[in-house]
This record gives C-alpha cells, structure tokens and sequence, in this order.
C-alpha cells in the first residue's frame, strides 16, 4: 500500500488536508484457499446407456428439463430426440444441412432449437405423433450471416440466444423471428454461450476463437466483463451453479474458473499429461465437481475446489464434443464424434 496527503484550499485563510491510503490486496486462489479441505473421495462413474442412431459425428446435446429425454443433433443432418431411460427415439427430425451444430430444449419441453451450417437457427415444436413430419413444423427463428454454433432459449420458450461464427451472439422473439438484442464485442468466431442459472438473470456468457470470454447484458447489449487468459480458442462457457462463476475449456487443454465478482480468474485445471484440447464443460449440481471433456477421447472429472483431478472416464472411440449434467444431477451425458452418446451415473 501506499499513503499520500493532499491539501485543498478554499480560501486564503483556509485549507483542509485529506488523507488517502490505497491498498492492493493479493487475491488467493480457489486451490489456495481451500487448501486445507477435505478432498473429494474417488468416483467411479460408469456407462450405464448408450444411445445409438445417429450416421456422424454427435455435435450437440441438451437434456430436457424433465430428467429424462435429451436431444442430439449430428452432422448427418439429423436431430433426434431420445427418451434416456429406456433409449428410444421419440422423434427424428432431418433438416436441409449437415453439421447440426447446435440444439437445446425449450423450458417447457415442448419444442426443440437447433441450427449449423445453414447459418439459420430454427424451433420444433413437439408432438405426441410420433409419425407426424416434425420437420415440416420448423420454423426458422434466427438468421446469422456464418453458421450458428450454439443455442440456448431463456427462461421461457419465447426467446432465444444464439452464437455465431459471424463473431456476434443475438437474442431472438421465437413467435415472429424479430431481432430483438444482438451482442458485439467478439473479434473472431464465436463458439459457445451459457445463459445465467438465476431465473431473473439478464446475463450470459460467450467464449470463442479470439481467446476472450464476454459476460453481456441482455437488456442494453452491453459487454460488461471481459476475460483473456486462455493461450488458444475458447470451445466452451459454463456457469457455476450459484451464478456468481463460470468455467471455460479450450484448445490449450485447460480448462479455467473465473469469479464475476473478484473479475479475474481463480482456478486452473491442467495437467502436463493432459496435452489435447478441452472441447466442453459441466459442473456437478452441487458444483463441487467439474467434468470436462477432451479430444483425446476421455472426460476428466475434476475436484473444483481443490484443483485435483478425480477420475478419468474412458468408453468413447473419438472425440468428445459435449457433456452435460442431467437437471437433478444423478448422470452425465456425453456426446461423441464417434457417432454415440453415453449416459454415466
């Protein structure tokens, strides 16, 4: 710290003296601090599912918010969505493009987003007709000028977020298709967003190809943080449960933990054995535990707090594009190029 005096004068016959002391404080980090905690016990996750149907590369995946169903899409094309507990497929739907790079499920689990190469992010509605052509039902909500990359609806099934390799995200109304806020601030393409856990959260978080991290505002549009540690591309953002954090993987194989309120990283998870890209990102519902997927084929599951790695899953038979925690936290999936998606519990 430091200490300096300064006197302001009023008038000739009077001044007054002001006294500032400026402190920098050190700022430990999450492994520092919790260093002297238990550490979590090993896990031994293992597949208990594994969802097969799709002809290429799984790129995408989101559970339903009933715990149960989830959908994919992949780059033959397809979207499936997929009942997790007894492996059928409710509904395929087959667009006009490959490389489906981008799905989620709406709120209220009744409709299905996804978009890719087309540059085009389109909304499913679901129907309990199985036969009926779904595909025929979409409806082309928002329109990007490079491809879409990732979607996610907001806390209702009537708008909806998306990325793109034009380097912006956008907020869409789903009933008209109107560009209601769209997001600058990104220098090169964008490959992932996470919308803020909070149901009246007005935030999310962007990563992408010019190694930054954005946390905007969806009122004003505004970029309002900003993060650049990461030595390569950003794949993937995911918020820590509370809200109050979100974790990063990327090309540089780590994967980094950021605190909005002390705005600056806090954690990194590497390993020098770890030589791949990390590709996605997911915290345990309690979020003690980070799982991360890699292009070498395994999900590491990491000890957040601690900073140590848990358990290595292995089963896939090429690169994993996605993992995600189910919304009561008893499994993860995980979705592959090698063409399958696996449920872990």
């Amino acid at each position: 710290y430091f200490y300096t005096q300064n006197t302001k004068t009023f008038s000739s016959s009077q001044s007054v003296s002001y006294n500032y002391v400026c402190v920098f404080m050190h700022v430990p980090s999450v492994h520092q601090v919790a260093e002297k905690m238990e550490a979590v016990a090993a896990l031994s996750l293992k597949t208990r599912r594994v969802l097969k149907g799709h002809g290429n590369k799984v790129l995408c995946m989101d559970w339903c918010k009933d715990k149960r169903r989830l959908v994919s899409s992949s780059q033959d094309g397809k979207v499936i969505v997929w009942d997790a507990f007894t492996l059928n497929k409710e509904h395929g739907i087959t667009l006009p493009c490959t490389w489906v790079m981008a799905c989620a499920y709406a709120p209220s689990g009744c409709a299905v987003a996804c978009g890719g190469l087309d540059n085009k992010c389109s909304v499913v509605p679901l129907s309990l007709d199985r036969t009926e052509n779904l595909a025929a039902k979409k409806k082309s909500v928002a329109m990007h000028t490079n491809y879409v990359s990732g979607c996610s609806f907001t806390n209702s099934d009537m708008q909806l977020l998306t990325s793109s390799g034009d380097g912006t995200c956008a907020l869409w109304d789903v009933e008209s298709g109107q560009l209601l806020q769209s997001f600058h601030g990104h220098t090169a393409d964008v490959l992932s967003l996470d919308l803020a856990p909070s149901e009246t959260g007005n935030t999310f978080v962007s990563g992408g190809c010019d190694m930054k991290a954005n946390v905007w505002d969806m009122r004003s549009g505004q970029n309002i943080q900003s993060f650049e540690s990461h030595e390569s591309d950003i794949n993937c953002v995911k918020y820590y449960p509370s809200g109050d954090a979100f974790a990063s993987a990327s090309d540089d194989a780590t994967c980094r933990f950021y605190d909005l309120r002390a705005d600056r990283e806090v954690a990194v998870y590497q390993k020098d054995s770890i030589i791949f890209g990390a590709s996605s990102v997911d915290f345990s519902l309690s979020g003690r535990l980070l799982f991360s997927g890699h292009n070498d084929y395994t999900i590491n599951i990491w000890d957040v707090l601690k900073g140590t790695r848990v358990s290595i899953l292995f089963g896939h038979e090429n690169r994993i594009s996605r993992v995600r925690v189910s919304p009561d936290g008893t499994a993860l999936c995980s979705a592959s190029w090698d063409n399958s998606l696996r449920i872990w519990a």
